[in-house]
């Protein structure tokens, strides 16, 4: 079973990873976006390891709720939104319960994508966080390391697509080649997930 702590080492290693990975996402906005999305989520992610140290939330719902809303009110740009709600929305799927199985996990993780994707419009194949975060959700059922790989491969099979949604849409064909760096963020937020629980 998954307790508050574990969902506080899964915001403190997403906030890690966007740290160290912060310069690679914005040389990866770019080419086809504002060139700002490595220092926005790198803002956002240190705020929310902040907030969690200052309040520690007692439930895994409450830990992301925090999280979520710590990151709307940080970030600018789509991705302070984005990041948000999916991490809201699983939160308050998650509800009270003191511990979560994996199961309940996936569900309420689908139920944040879902609230993702009605917020900015996409699908998978626009070539956006939406891109890695269904196959990662997906794969959750066999464990978390196949969650990771999903989001990974999702994030570089970006790479041909065409934007049809957030900034990249308006360059067309000449997003075609770049590796979605929302699609990227979303991997590591992933990959952090598995290093929480040890895989």
């Amino acid at each position: 079973m998954l307790d508050a702590d574990f969902f506080r080492r899964w915001m403190t290693a997403t906030a890690a990873l966007v740290d160290r990975e912060a310069e690679r996402l914005t040389a990866l906005d770019s080419p086809i976006g504002d060139a700002d999305h490595g220092s926005n989520l790198q803002r956002g992610f240190t705020a929310v390891a902040a907030a969690l140290e200052k309040e520690a939330p007692d439930s895994p719902g409450a830990v992301l709720v925090l999280a979520g809303r710590t990151l709307i009110s940080t970030v600018g740009g789509a991705s302070g939104p984005l990041y948000g709600t999916l991490l809201r929305r699983t939160g308050k799927a998650l509800g009270d319960a003191g511990e979560v199985g994996a199961e309940q996990l996936t569900e309420a993780l689908r139920a944040g994508v879902e609230a993702v994707m009605t917020l900015g419009g996409a699908a998978p194949g626009d070539k956006t966080m939406i891109d890695t975060l269904v196959p990662a959700v997906d794969a959750l059922g066999a464990g978390f390391a196949a969650a990771r790989t999903a989001a990974e491969q999702g994030a570089l099979a970006t790479t041909p697509l065409q934007a049809r949604k957030g900034r990249a849409s308006y360059l067309g064909e000449r997003s075609v080649g770049h590796q979605d760096p929302g699609a990227t963020s979303a991997a590591l937020l992933i990959a952090a997930l598995a290093e929480a629980a040890g895989e």
